[in-house]
């Protein structure tokens, strides 16, 4: 059974920055794309930013493109997410989870986590 533990969220201004990880186990974490995802208050739940299992390829929704870095450290079984000038429409609750692609939009897996909460003041 695959456990996703997100990390790093906080309150911060617009303009700043944060640093988001999800740990990965029970899985063999390296054999897997990963991806991040979001959900505002009232909105259904979005993709963020995806990688492939090497960490080489990525993809990044527009609405966070120039801004927003994924990567992931297989010996550590972690994927991060870099967010900087961070805008208050970026407040929402940060998952990660498996994707089937690169390109993919949603999640493959239902392993969804607490997620982390991100809010970023105006």
């Amino acid at each position: 059974q695959l456990q996703l533990v997100e990390s790093g969220g906080g309150l911060v201004q617009a303009g700043g920055s944060l640093r988001l990880s999800c740990a990965a186990s029970g899985r063999t974490f390296r054999g897997y794309h990963m991806g991040w995802f979001r959900q505002a208050p009232g909105k259904e739940r979005q993709f963020v930013a995806t990688i492939d299992r090497s960490g080489v390829i990525t993809s990044y929704a527009d609405s966070v493109k120039g801004r927003f870095t994924i990567s992931r450290d297989n010996a550590k079984n972690t994927v991060y997410l870099q967010m900087n000038d961070l805008k208050p429409e970026d407040t929402a609750v940060y998952y990660c989870n498996l994707v089937s692609s690169v390109g993919a939009t949603m999640a493959s897996g239902n392993y969804w986590g607490q997620g982390t909460q991100v809010t970023v003041s105006s």
